[in-house]
């Protein structure tokens, strides 16, 4: 069996993070009994598209991450787009659920942008080696 501990290791934080992000969406719904949608809260609005952006970029990344460490990309650039994808996300987050209009909003999705193309890559470069 292959171990790919990098993508392993952002698989438990990623993991960690989607918990971390779903918790408070769920247990705002049950203080303001609002089951289904947002209704007009900007609260659970704001906890819901930080939960919702998370998956957007999260399985992708961790895909081309695992991917790329998979087809032997140099470790340097597995681990530099695991750390920014990571960082990326939790900077992202905190900038949406702190009300942050755009500076660690924009630092986060970077981050995110560039951990994607790093990933992406990496995965390319061994597509084109073999």
């Amino acid at each position: 069996m292959t171990w790919l501990p990098i993508t392993s290791a952002l698989c438990v934080a990623s993991v960690a993070g989607l918990v971390a992000l779903s918790v408070p969406v769920a247990t705002y719904r049950l203080k303001s009994q609002i089951t289904l949608g947002k209704g007009d809260d900007p609260v659970l609005t704001a906890r819901i598209r930080a939960h919702g952006n998370y998956i957007e970029y999260v399985p992708i990344g961790l895909i081309a991450i695992g991917l790329a460490e998979l087809e032997g990309a140099p470790t340097a650039l597995v681990l530099a787009s695991a750390i920014a994808l990571a960082l990326g996300r939790l900077i992202h987050a905190i900038g949406m659920l702190t009300g942050a209009k755009i500076p660690p909003r924009a630092i986060g999705i970077t981050l995110t942008w560039l951990a994607l193309v790093g990933a992406g890559a990496g995965v390319l470069t061994a597509m084109i080696r073999s």
